[in-house]
């Protein structure tokens, strides 16, 4: 296998747009192409700048080289009927049942009676009958429906120019605007690629496109003066039968690889990705196939030109080269099988994390130590054993807590912000020593959940973790508070997660592999993460939207923390139904994705920030929100503190979008960060807000929250329903 497979994407109206572009880029698409059988020449220098707008990628023109097609049709598709008579005219009409047009118009002087033609990959049948002038009278041979600008291929060689009129225009326009690959179709032998190679001068790279006998037949010499070779499957079929199209291609591309130059694969890669979101078993075996016989690259046409789901197509073809490459490395099913995605972002530390024990040993367990635990200790350890907080294992020892406070990077590097640790009373220390297996029992319960295989014992300098975790050692702050309560001794080891906490939200609480897996099957590659303890108000769905539409995402993970929380805060159920609303009713339907996550908010600041979007990024987040204050309490923290933090650790394999303070202006009627209006004219969005007002039984205004989000919770107040943690 080749170290690097390229991806050539064909742009044609499903994709020859800004969005579309970027995604297709950022997907890894090396060379991008337009077809010039279905470009017109008025518009091509318009189409060449506004892709280079949006891409640095290579573009490719492809010609349309010795090729006939006929002629535009009536309503892009006309039936002809088998034993019908049809013309076949020079004259450039628009054709119908009884009449059509060929390009290049003097090919209708060389047709000669009982030719056959087969139009659009052998959708129809015609034989010559008669001849005159400036026409000639073909019979129907086989029925069936023609559309505009279709190839036509004649059962005897008709010696055509190289090149036509319209691609030496094209090549002009090409150049001028420095443009490097062009691709020249229906190659036939050496002299064809040398002509072509004298109309675009010696820097340009040529690929040659065999899709027809000739080309086959001249092979050699056709690769002894190319820079590359791209076989066509569909036009060769029209020459070829294709139950030798396989060979012929593995044949090919075994004297391409012999000559050192790259061979590239064309046509029916995907082609039920056209209408489908997924591929055929066939077209999988098929492209994995053609990449270990030596394929350099895939080509996208019709999937990515003209398809309903060119990003799906380009994602599909991505995950099936590197499927394909890690294969090459590694030839057992047991590293296929355990594999993590390979289109959605790579976990943080480069493994998804899995500490989960699928079958206990739950007489063996019962041997154990045990150690009394309250919620938030099993939260960890079930967050560490699912992978969410990977690559870490278990509760850190003393030398990786030194390294995150200090550094915000464990010993091995790896970035890591926020200190995870299983704190205990000086009563316990006695009962444990390194080595020992202990089982970590909810407190009140009989019942284990983890177990923890004891590595090390330590004390820590509370007052020091304090303000190097939260800035502060004042104890008003509630993370300091909870920190100072639990105890000045620490251990550390890796965790196993037995049995995950019992919970109401279960079906919400997806896993990072789950998450992974519904991403993937719906087609999403690029997922904008959102944090939150809040109930859904407006300044969060307009970042939310914001963020999808400006860093062209596939879709939106809302991931409300739904663990225990301080006094004050929304219950669980009351963030969850607010967002089930906002979806049912205001999100692009199929774009955004609800779960819970069942952690805490630690009130960290900063670091909390950047710990949740590590957290994200392990579920397959490529982009994460960061608002003002994310993740603080009080005046602990400076707004901006969160995106100075981002800033200084530089690239973390996740990208952080930044928002700061939000407000509505009454004047511009619309959120803003800033405007020229007075201060007036603005009002403040804040959830803290939005509790006081639900605080007095008050519904904040229509710019502030959603109208269903405000009468929902109101109802729930008036209910005595449970709304805010008491």
């Amino acid at each position: 296998m080749k170290k690097k497979i390229k991806i050539l994407c064909t742009l044609g109206p499903s994709s020859i747009d800004e969005r579309t572009i970027l995604r297709l880029d950022s997907l890894g698409v090396d060379i991008f192409r337009l077809n010039l059988s279905h470009t017109e020449i008025k518009d091509l220098e318009n189409l060449i700048l506004s892709i280079k707008r949006f891409t640095n990628k290579p573009l490719c023109l492809d010609t349309e080289g010795a090729q006939i097609r006929n002629g535009f049709v009536e309503n892009n598709k006309v039936y002809l009927k088998e034993n019908s008579l049809i013309e076949i005219t020079k004259k450039n009409i628009v054709g119908n049942s009884r009449r059509i047009s060929f390009t290049p118009n003097f090919v209708v002087r060389e047709l000669r009676i009982g030719d056959l033609i087969s139009i659009d990959f052998e959708s129809v049948l015609l034989q010559i009958i008669k001849t005159n002038l400036d026409s000639v009278t073909a019979r129907v041979v086989a029925d069936g429906y023609i559309g505009s600008n279709k190839a036509a291929t004649v059962d005897r060689n008709i010696q055509l120019p190289v090149i036509s009129e319209k691609d030496k225009e094209a090549i002009k326009i090409g150049l001028k605007h420095g443009l490097q690959y062009f691709a020249l179709s229906f190659a036939s032998d050496r002299k064809s690629v040398e002509y072509f190679r004298s109309q675009l001068g010696k820097n340009a790279h040529i690929i040659s496109k065999i899709e027809n006998r000739e080309g086959v037949k001249n092979i050699d010499g056709i690769i002894s003066v190319s820079d590359s070779i791209l076989i066509d499957r569909g036009d060769l079929s029209r020459e070829e039968p294709i139950e030798r199209i396989p060979l012929i291609q593995k044949l090919i591309i075994n004297k391409v690889n012999k000559k050192k130059i790259p061979v590239y694969v064309a046509t029916n890669l995907l082609e039920s990705m056209v209408r489908s979101k997924k591929p055929t078993r066939a077209e999988a075996n098929d492209v994995i196939n053609t990449l270990l016989d030596g394929a350099d690259g895939l080509v996208l046409a019709a999937e990515t030109a003209i398809g309903a789901y060119p990003i799906n197509c380009t994602v599909m073809i991505s995950k099936m080269i590197k499927q394909c490459l890690d294969f090459s490395r590694n030839h057992s099913l047991d590293n296929l099988q355990d594999s993590d995605s390979y289109v959605l972002i790579e976990p943080h530390g480069g493994t998804l994390v899995n500490r989960v024990v699928r079958e206990p040993n739950i007489k063996e367990i019962n041997k154990y130590k045990t150690l009394i635990v309250d919620e938030t200790v099993l939260l960890d350890a079930e967050q560490i054993a699912i992978g969410a907080f990977s690559p870490l294992q278990g509760f850190m020892n003393k030398e990786e807590i030194n390294s995150v406070l200090k550094n915000y990077k464990l010993p091995n590097g790896v970035v890591w912000p926020l200190p995870i640790f299983l704190q205990v009373d000086r009563k316990y220390i006695g009962k444990f020593k390194p080595g020992n297996k202990i089982a970590l029992v909810l407190r009140n319960t009989n019942k284990a959940f983890s177990i923890l295989n004891l590595e090390e014992i330590y004390t820590y300098d509370l007052d020091k973790m304090a303000r190097e975790t939260f800035r502060t050692n004042d104890e008003s702050h509630y993370g300091v508070q909870q920190l100072k309560r639990r105890g000045e001794y620490f251990l550390s080891g890796k965790v196993d997660l037995i049995e995950r906490l019992p919970s109401k939200y279960k079906h919400f609480e997806i896993t990072p592999r789950q998450a992974r897996l519904i991403f993937e099957n719906k087609g999403w590659h690029r997922v904008v993460g959102f944090h939150t303890r809040n109930v859904a108000h407006r300044v969060h769905e307009y970042i939310q939207m914001l963020a999808f539409e400006k860093y062209h995402c596939d879709g939106l993970f809302i991931h409300p923390v739904i663990g225990p929380k301080k006094k004050g805060d929304y219950t669980a159920d009351v963030i969850l139904r607010s967002y089930e609303l906002m979806i049912e009713k205001y999100y692009p339907k199929g774009k955004v994705f609800l779960a819970a996550f069942q952690n805490y908010s630690r009130y960290s600041g900063p670091r909390e920030a950047v710990f949740t979007a590590l957290c994200r990024k392990n579920f397959g987040c490529s982009h994460f929100i960061v608002g003002r204050d994310h993740t603080g309490v009080g005046n602990h923290y400076k707004q901006d503190d969160a995106h100075k933090l981002f800033n200084y650790l530089g690239d973390i394999g996740i990208v952080p979008i930044f928002f700061n303070e939000m407000h509505y202006c009454k004047k511009c009627c619309k959120y803003v960060e800033q405007c020229k209006h007075n201060n007036k004219n603005i009002s403040e969005i804040s959830g803290t807000h939005a509790r006081e007002m639900f605080g007095f039984k008050k519904a904040p205004p229509d710019w502030f929250m959603r109208k269903e989000v405000s009468d929902f919770v109101l109802n729930e107040i008036k209910e005595g329903g449970k709304v805010f943690v008491e």
